[in-house]
């Protein structure tokens, strides 16, 4: 109860006073606007639904854990069924890749409590596909080991928005707090998985993955995502030295009670039209 209510009061201090919204989002609807962002695409499951996904390696999708189960059984996808289309654009990929294989991390529980602080900073998952995009056509994004600074920009796709690419210049980091991040970026259904860029120096990194959201005092909702550095590293020794549990179930959950806000699925992925 103690640590409950330690985590309740800092992260409804980091809430409470919310920094200036972002710059709207720009849609990226031509080739040449999506120069350098060649490694964030759709991540199609099966016919019916869609996430976003971004390469760490020339084989391999990061996206959030939470994409790859099927919302009705729990059950994980087939990979088989799974395609990476890159720089998605108008019904056309730069490249398109199958799923060969996933992992998820450790801990995750496939429809568990979007308030269960453990789930959000666990929904990481890594796609293998089927064969390598190569840096040449799509340079990989790395993950960021510091934060660098709080402004932050998100690449995404979402309901409303499932044709093209949105970027968002600009979003603020609203709060950290136990691996979770808060962040007051434009997000929708379909934008879990998407990639939160921050700049570290020069160098564009991944600070964190869009998993969800929370619902304000007031009626905003603000994004939330997790800290990547450790579950990616760990997610990465799954794939070369063999294959691990794709989800276990665990007990004890502690539930995110922010000031009086509320955690929300509002980012998850959407059934394609």
């Amino acid at each position: 109860m103690k640590n409950r209510f330690i985590i309740s009061l800092i992260l409804g201090l980091g809430l409470a006073t919310q920094a200036q919204s972002g710059s709207l989002l720009e849609v990226m609807d031509s080739r040449g606007d999506m120069l350098g962002w060649e490694a964030v695409g759709r991540l199609d499951i099966g016919n019916s639904a869609f996430c976003t996904g971004v390469l760490i390696a020339s084989d391999q999708v990061l996206t959030a854990a939470h994409c790859l189960f099927d919302k009705r059984s729990g059950q994980p996808v087939d990979a088989n069924e799974i395609v990476f289309r890159s720089g998605y654009l108008n019904g056309e990929a730069l490249f398109e890749r199958q799923g060969a294989k996933f992992v998820v991390a450790e801990g995750y529980v496939p429809g568990g409590n979007a308030q269960d602080i453990q789930n959000v900073t666990r929904d990481v998952a890594i796609l293998r596909l089927r064969s390598p995009i190569f840096g040449a056509e799509a340079d990989p994004f790395r993950i960021a080991e510091i934060g660098g600074n709080d402004q932050l920009q998100v690449m995404s796709y979402g309901r409303g928005r499932a044709e093209a690419m949105s970027w968002q210049r600009q979003c603020n980091l609203q709060h950290e707090a136990r691996d979770l991040k808060f962040f007051d970026c434009d997000i929708t259904f379909g934008s879990s998985g998407a990639p939160v860029f921050v700049k570290n120096g020069t160098r564009v990194r991944i600070l964190s993955l869009v998993s969800g959201t929370a619902t304000l005092n007031d009626g905003r909702e603000i994004g939330v995502g997790m800290a990547l550095p450790k579950v990616v590293s760990e997610l990465r020794a799954q794939l070369r030295y063999g294959d691990a549990p794709v989800a276990k179930v665990t007990t004890g959950a502690r539930r995110i009670q922010v000031g009086g806000a509320k955690s929300s699925g509002g980012a998850k992925f959407i059934k394609v039209k």
